[in-house]
């Protein structure tokens, strides 16, 4: 009776490592396919980056994010920009540009959708 127990003990044993073995090697390849696709960057990241982006192509200050939407193709912004510095400060100029980038982060356009005082609001009602 011991000879059939150690016998059994063995298949469960071999069973048991094989299913481990298939574990590890389903985890390894879920790894392998998240390696090989870009990593989603956070808003945040993506925030910061697209405001360092805008400033070094246009040698313009990126003062605030006044919009943030996620699209098919990544993200699009609405960013003030400060285009002329002026005494009293509420003198200044400001734009509003609209950027998009990809789902990388990466900036991909933008443009000059709105220029205004600082001192000024909005004519909406």
């Amino acid at each position: 009776m011991s000879n059939t127990r150690n016998t059994s003990n063995s298949a469960d044993a071999e069973e048991s490592e094989e299913g481990s073995q298939d574990t590890r090697e389903t985890h390894k390849t879920q790894k392998e396919q998240e390696a090989r696709k870009p990593r989603r960057p956070k808003p945040m990241e993506v925030l910061r980056e697209a405001r360092a982006q805008l400033a070094e192509l246009t040698g313009m200050t990126a003062e605030s994010v006044s919009s943030f939407e996620q699209t098919e193709d990544g993200w699009s912004l609405l960013v003030e920009v400060l285009e002329l510095e002026r005494v009293p400060d509420t003198m200044s100029l400001l734009a509003s540009y609209e950027v998009e980038l990809d789902e990388e982060g990466q900036l991909t356009g933008y443009r000059r959708v709105k220029r205004y005082e600082r001192g000024r609001s909005d004519n909406r009602r």
